[in-house]
């Protein structure tokens, strides 16, 4: 069982911010514990209080862990596949169990985030939280301003209309894509709706997430300025 420790230790080892800092905002009021404004020495439960900091909410337990894996094609973003496929839970350590932030079909790689933490996760994959995605689409044939354009203004397809919030050309054949949703498959449907199908798709970037030098197949834990970052990212919605 976790202990009560007070809460300048417990936020400087989460990497908040030192301890005299902390004590600084608790005095301002920026921290509450179970929805109540924090006191001076005041005394918290890890692995069972409530904390946020300027309203964001802060990962607290000791047992916490945040990866970061280039995601290779042909491994597929489940915890396991009765298939026998490859996982991409079978790319990082056992213990603690993680699981997947979202989705990668098989066929894409890229950047993806796994973790046992279900909050931030829940923020991470809701519609509402509306996190920026980036992706390298390599297509079929050279792109038009017009079909730039569709992809800015909205293409529809059989589940509703799409819209990236960044597009750019990179090469003849190479489309930058910035979306905000999770839904399956989703740039390459919006690709092919503009007459330009997908042969490879590589995710850039989740949110303020991105890791040039971070080979395929590999994977790395995310650091404490990096989760906090992602906190704060989707500390809004609903």
């Amino acid at each position: 069982m976790s202990e009560a420790e007070r809460i300048q230790k417990v936020l400087a080892a989460a990497g908040v911010a030192s301890r005299r800092a902390v004590e600084e905002m608790v005095v301002q009021g920026r921290i509450t514990v179970n929805g109540k404004t924090a006191r001076l020495g005041q005394r918290v439960d890890p692995d069972h209080d409530a904390v946020e900091v300027d309203g964001i909410p802060v990962g607290l337990r000791a047992d916490l862990v945040y990866y970061l894996l280039n995601k290779p094609p042909g491994v597929v973003t489940t915890a396991s596949d009765p298939q026998g496929r490859p996982t991409v839970v079978d790319l990082v350590p056992e213990e603690p169990r993680v699981f997947p932030v979202g989705r990668l079909d098989s066929d894409s790689e890229g950047l993806l985030v796994l973790t046992n933490d279900g909050e931030l996760t829940h923020r991470l994959t809701h519609p509402s939280f509306r996190v920026d995605k980036e992706y390298l689409a390599h297509v079929e044939g050279r792109p038009s301003r017009g079909a730039l354009r569709k992809l800015r203004e909205g293409v529809e397809l059989d589940d509703g209309s799409a819209e990236a919030v960044g597009v750019s050309l990179l090469e003849p054949s190479v489309v930058r894509i910035v979306v905000r949703e999770g839904r399956n498959r989703l740039v390459r449907r919006m690709c092919e709706a503009v007459g330009h199908p997908v042969i490879r798709l590589v995710r850039t970037r989740i949110g303020s997430l991105a890791d040039r030098k971070l080979p395929p197949g590999e994977w790395r834990e995310l650091t404490r300025s990096e989760v906090r970052e992602l906190e704060r990212q989707v500390s809004g919605g609903d």
